[in-house]
């Protein structure tokens, strides 16, 4: 069964001690916001699994349609995985049914959280948080059809990383194998309690290890990331760099997305990073919430010559906008 959900009416650490890193001098990277939705594409549901909030949602392209996995979650703050689709990437519809439950020992009452999805060859990888009510660990699920999915496992477990001192999140895989090896930007929370973003490398997309000894973005005190430097979707390779878009959050826990560019040939290798976010929350439904202040973008889909951004508001809705991406080599 299938219903119609609400829609819119369009109107102390530094990178790995083996890289350095720098500003490019002049931006390689420009993000221009075309268009917003002024409403949320999709809200809570009266009762159910989404009735506390639908946000945070992955996208993905399939038979000229627009796919989104979300994070639903009820009143009790059990989370699950829905599903929606749309022809034209505005308008979904919603499928009545989570395609993901949480079942495992590690899912157990905090649920499945926050998805990022990639295709390789036949196959979707969906990487996932799950929760327990006391420990956030980064896990994978596999799909041929983005409805039945298979449970892989913890891909990092909190507290054992290279520097991770606590949970681990945000998996954004690289799109190709990159010296032979699969490459995955992904959030752990370093020995000061901030959240950093590290990167992780495998053989086969299903076993993971730390590729460097520190994160690789620095914190910057004082800016829009000072405490927060999350990976949002799944990296875009370009001539100029691997592109990856990222969420950052201030002293403040004011969520922004914004872009660093790395190294195409040396995943570890920082090469520039925005000054400014590009999106930041702007509405009343990006303010206030679940969480206040609170743009999160995990989704991000190219049509034609055009790319949509989708993302959480205020842990509560799923918005979106429409980007241009300029990137210079």
């Amino acid at each position: 069964m299938m219903l119609k959900c609400a829609v819119l009416s369009v109107a102390f650490i530094l990178p790995s001690t083996a890289q350095t890193s720098h500003k490019a001098k002049g931006a390689p990277v420009h993000i221009d916001v075309e268009w917003s939705s002024p409403a949320p594409l999709i809200s809570p549901s009266p009762s159910g699994p989404a009735s506390a909030g639908a946000f945070n949602p992955a996208a993905v392209r399939v038979d000229n349609k627009t796919v989104l996995l979300y994070r639903e979650q009820d009143t009790g703050g059990t989370s699950r995985i829905g599903y929606a689709s749309s022809a034209d990437g505005i308008h979904f519809t919603v499928r009545d049914e989570p395609v993901l439950i949480p079942e495992a020992d590690y899912e157990k009452d905090g649920g499945v959280e926050d998805p990022r999805i990639l295709k390789i060859a036949d196959t979707y990888y969906m990487t996932y948080t799950g929760y327990n009510k006391h420990d956030a660990q980064l896990c994978l699920a596999i799909s041929k059809d983005l409805i039945h999915w298979e449970r892989k496992g913890i891909l990092l477990p909190a507290y054992k990383g290279s520097w991770n001192a606590g949970w681990t999140k945000s998996g954004a895989i690289v799109p190709r194998k990159i010296n032979n090896k699969w490459w995955m930007y992904y959030l752990g929370t370093a020995p000061d309690k901030r959240d950093y973003m590290g990167l992780a490398l495998s053989d086969d997309l299903l076993h993971w290890t730390d590729a460097t000894l520190q994160p690789v973005l620095p914190r910057r005190p004082g800016a829009f990331d000072s405490r927060v430097m999350e990976p949002g979707p799944p990296p875009i390779l370009t001539d100029a760099g691997i592109l990856l878009i990222y969420n950052g959050a201030d002293d403040n826990f004011v969520y922004t997305t914004a872009w660093a560019l790395f190294d195409k040939n040396d995943p570890r290798k920082l090469l520039a990073r925005s000054d400014h976010p590009f999106l930041r929350p702007q509405t009343d439904w990006q303010r206030v919430g679940q969480v206040s202040s609170v743009v999160f973008t995990e989704g991000l889909v190219q049509d034609g010559k055009q790319w949509r951004i989708y993302y959480g508001g205020a842990d509560k809705y799923v918005g979106a906008s429409r980007i241009k991406i300029s990137v210079t080599h």
